[in-house]
């Protein structure tokens, strides 16, 4: 496929429903498999549980418990998904959706490519002497 990898691109986003502001972005993550993206969505509902109130707390487990396997389901079959819980004023949403990802130089390798090279470093002058 033209050396493009099938994969997913999840977020995390919050939203204050107290206020009309718009959601905040909190984090993101790029699944390689249907699996990787409800286990990132998994391992941050149960990280989270603790905190919760406990109505909040009964849709993670919820989810958890049933909803997972229909997200997975659905992500196998390459549809975008949306898990949502709400914490007293504020809505949690976590969504993953198919992506392609170009593939980029290694970030491992001992050897730069040549552009990195062009870019010099900024000279700072301290005023501490």
């Amino acid at each position: 496929m033209n050396g493009y990898t099938r994969g997913f691109w999840c977020e995390c986003w919050t939203e204050d429903l107290t206020k009309a502001d718009s959601p905040a972005f909190h984090s993101s993550f790029d699944a390689h498999s249907a699996g990787q993206a409800d286990r990132w969505i998994a391992i941050a509902l149960r990280t989270i549980t603790p905190a919760l109130d406990s109505r909040a707390s009964d849709e993670a487990w919820e989810w958890l418990y049933e909803g997972r396997i229909e997200t997975r389901r659905a992500l196998l079959c390459s549809e975008p998904c949306t898990v949502t819980i709400n914490q007293g004023g504020t809505r949690i949403t976590w969504t993953a959706r198919p992506a392609l990802f170009l593939p980029l130089a290694h970030r491992r390798g001992l050897e730069l490519p040549c552009c990195a090279y062009d870019f010099k470093p900024h000279v700072t002058v301290s005023s501490l002497s």
